[in-house]
């Protein structure tokens, strides 16, 4: 059995209605990254200097020695960029989360004292701003509970939310069990909040973004001015906008940087968005831990039986009368790599169909006789399945007169003595009318040209079951 982790369906063809506070067509989650203070440097015990995000083109760790110039520039973002940016939202009255690692906050009295004041939400951004990609399990663990601890000391409560970055593969995980967070958002893979299951507790996930995030102006490829930054996040918050008018509205979040974002020329950027958006009607500007309350309460986590996640047993049980009377097929969809893609009507059709359309030609022909006659003999004794008793009956399949029985019949064993297989038909797209026509149009088919049209009904009739089920 292999089972495929990583979840790329989603939600789906249909995202849910959030029903954001006021009818809001757009949530805008802004974020303040406070890591100034806590990022790699020989002065915090780490191995080298820091090298990531940064104004220095091509910087590189330097091992065993204190970087000045990444030093002077992180210390730009708690000495002057961060009050920068705290005089614009201040003054626009907006709401902002803080991702503050725990020992850039010990190291920042005065401006936690401004968060504060201003009513902030700080949430946590680790202990220190580090790779954690090669650090073991134990020990990351170990330093989520310590980032809990000093920022609880230093801010006068818990953190609710949590957000590493620099994250392991255990990073979504380890936060998810600690068990406190009333979100977290290692992940940058939806639009809107969702629920992770980790083990016996439901955690809310609120996806994180990269790209609407001034980090580009530090990367390759990215922003050079603050026009280009107003630019993208216009364009996002426009797409975003529309989305809601029709229906399905989304929640869009920014990420800043106090030395990125803080500087004058790439602020100008911001502000002027900040501008525009307020301009619309119909926008909530969130913080993250009100975003992730209303997500609770108005859609709380529904645990449900997943395929992907059956035994072998319950698995069969369910999926085993799919394709009539050929249990093999479900035993052998079990072994597929199977993941929450599966986990729905149409990945479970596509399991089940990879299996029949690889089967043996024998195989898939014992498929086809194992379906029966169109209102034959069996339906008349009342023998056949419970699905096929359903799906003739809605046709009008068990209300034959004596002359359709009749006609149904001679058709029936026309059709057999000619192909050596059952009229199969997927009788849920079809009226008894619709039905005879397709007998006299398809006795006149090839034999293999028949095969494949009675294999195709199969897989549609699979679906049909399969969409009735509560996947």
């Amino acid at each position: 059995m292999t089972r495929y982790p990583r979840d790329l369906r989603g939600y789906g063809r249909t995202t849910p209605d959030p029903q954001w506070p006021g009818a809001a067509r757009v949530a805008i989650s802004m974020v303040l990254n406070f890591e100034e203070g806590g990022e790699n440097c020989v002065l915090h015990g780490d191995a080298a200097s820091e090298a990531f995000l940064s104004d220095i083109a091509g910087a590189a760790q330097w091992p065993g020695q204190r970087h000045w110039n990444m030093e002077s520039i992180y210390d730009y973002g708690a000495r002057a960029g961060f009050w920068r940016l705290h005089r614009l939202f201040t003054s626009l009255n907006l709401p902002l989360t803080i991702y503050g690692v725990a020992t850039a906050l010990a190291r920042a009295p005065e401006q936690v004292a401004a968060m504060k004041e201003a009513g902030w939400e700080i949430a946590s951004h680790g202990l220190k701003w580090v790779e954690h990609k090669d650090m073991p399990e134990d020990q990351e663990r170990a330093q989520i509970a310590e980032a809990i601890r000093l920022h609880t000391e230093v801010v006068g409560a818990r953190p609710r939310g949590w957000y590493t970055g620099r994250c392991s593969v255990n990073t979504v995980r380890l936060t998810a069990e600690e068990g406190g967070f009333d979100w977290i958002s290692d992940t940058y893979d939806d639009d809107l909040p969702y629920w992770i299951e980790a083990g016996e507790r439901d955690q809310l996930v609120i996806p994180y973004t990269l790209e609407a995030n001034d980090m580009r102006f530090a990367t390759a490829p990215g922003y050079i001015e603050g026009e280009q930054f107003f630019t993208y996040l216009k364009d996002s918050f426009d797409t975003l906008y529309a989305e809601g008018l029709d229906g399905a509205p989304k929640m869009f979040s920014v990420g800043l940087h106090n030395r990125l974002i803080g500087r004058p020329g790439k602020l100008a950027g911001l502000k002027r968005f900040l501008e525009y958006a307020r301009g619309h009607e119909g926008v909530w500007f969130a913080t993250r831990g009100q975003i992730a309350a209303h997500w609770a309460a108005t859609h709380p986590p529904i645990r449900r039986e997943r395929p992907s996640q059956m035994s072998r047993a319950r698995f069969i049980e369910v999926f085993g009368g799919i394709y009539e009377h050929s249990p093999w097929i479900a035993e052998r969809a079990f072994d597929l790599e199977l993941g929450p893609a599966h986990d729905c009507h149409e990945g479970m059709a596509s399991a089940l169909a990879r299996i029949f359309r690889s089967a043996s030609a024998d195989e898939r022909l014992g498929v086809l006789a194992a379906h029966p006659d169109l209102a034959g003999k069996l339906a008349q004794a009342k023998r056949l399945t419970a699905e096929s008793t359903s799906e003739q009956a809605s046709a009008g399949l068990d209300a034959l007169s004596d002359g359709e029985r009749a006609t149904f019949e001679a058709l029936n064993t026309q059709y057999t003595k000619k192909f050596g297989f059952p009229f199969i038909i997927a009788v849920k797209d079809n009226t008894k009318a619709s039905i005879l026509h397709a007998f006299h149009r398809r006795l006149a088919n090839s034999r293999n040209d028949e095969l494949a049209e009675a294999c195709a009904q199969v897989e549609r009739i699979a679906w049909h079951r399969l969409s009735a089920l509560d996947l």
